[in-house]
């Protein structure tokens, strides 16, 4: 196991530096100079300010000499300033990033919460009204975008119920756990639905095929009751391959909270992220995308290794 998670570790630096440069280029290759934006309409024509500013953030020479210059940077944990706010851009993600983190851990909370049970009780009920519905609400969940169910259940509660609109401030957890928890409820439960869908349609796949093994044929035969076959053999040995389905779901969770951060105005990870990118702030674009990347990368690996303890079977040589 040692080895293997060696392997994947070393494996990690190819991916990230490929992500990265690829990032890089392509920021770099829209139209527009990032200098005009920081100098504004005042400056603009200052040629001396603009060399003096290019110098100061590294965004002089070619795109490959920059690229080696800012790897320079990540090796000393400096992610660099915002070419707009000339804030440095890791206090900004150590106050940012905990408010996605909460975000993406409560929707996948919800997400098992809402796809476990319905993704068991369509298996079991195999071909009956149950199954239907629940598939039906799994399609459902995976053909509607975040942003319209968002943008529609702002718009209907707040219509019709006088809440769900988001706040003109946000709450740390830090100072109300209560007002907090209020204030991220939709915006989890909306992040949620399309890997409820997922989750949902894979459990119910994997209850059939548990259903349909000889240790559970075995169990009907002794009498057991169904909700100790369903429970203690089948969902037991069922619930395995969800973990990876979750873990192979995550970039599409963090692709998620950049829009419902924007949408309900949640100061996350996410909505920096997009505010950077209309702005062209590289650096700001660089160190979210190096983030994720770490985020995403890791979280596959950790997936990998729980599930080898949580099924025997699995060895990773």
């Amino acid at each position: 196991m040692q080895r293997y998670i060696l392997r994947r570790l070393l494996l990690m630096v190819p991916t990230l530096l490929g992500v990265t440069f690829v990032v890089f280029v392509i920021v770099r290759a829209v139209p527009g100079d990032v200098v005009d934006l920081v100098l504004g309409e005042f400056g603009a024509g200052d040629q001396a300010t603009k060399e003096a500013i290019r110098k100061e953030f590294g965004l002089e020479g070619n795109i490959v000499a920059q690229y080696i210059r800012w790897l320079g940077d990540i090796v000393r944990f400096d992610l660099g300033n915002s070419l707009i706010s000339n804030r440095e851009v890791t206090s900004e993600l150590r106050n940012r990033l905990p408010v996605t983190f909460q975000l993406g851990a409560m929707a996948i909370f919800f997400s098992l919460l809402i796809a476990v049970p319905v993704g068991v009780i369509s298996a079991i009920r195999q071909d009956t009204w149950a199954d239907y519905l629940g598939r039906s609400f799994a399609i459902g969940l995976l053909a509607a975008p975040n942003f319209w169910i968002a943008i529609l259940l702002i718009s209907l509660a707040a219509r019709y119920f006088q809440w769900g609109v988001p706040p003109a401030k946000y709450i740390p957890f830090t100072e109300d756990p209560v007002g907090n928890l209020k204030l991220m409820f939709m915006p989890a439960v909306i992040l949620s639905g399309a890997l409820s869908g997922s989750v949902m349609r894979f459990t119910r796949s994997s209850m059939l095929e548990v259903l349909r093994q000889d240790y559970i044929r075995t169990a009907w035969a002794k009498g057991l009751r169904e909700r100790v076959i369903i429970v203690r053999h089948a969902m037991r040995n069922a619930l395995i391959p969800v973990v990876t389905v979750v873990g192979l779901q995550l970039p599409v969770l963090v692709g998620g909270t950049v829009i419902i951060e924007t949408v309900y105005s949640i100061p996350g990870m996410g909505r920096y992220y997009v505010s950077s990118i209309d702005q062209k702030d590289y650096p700001v674009i660089q160190a979210v995308n190096i983030v994720v990347a770490l985020v995403v990368v890791f979280a596959n690996l950790t997936v990998d290794v729980l599930y080898s303890v949580i099924d025997p079977r699995i060895r990773y040589s």
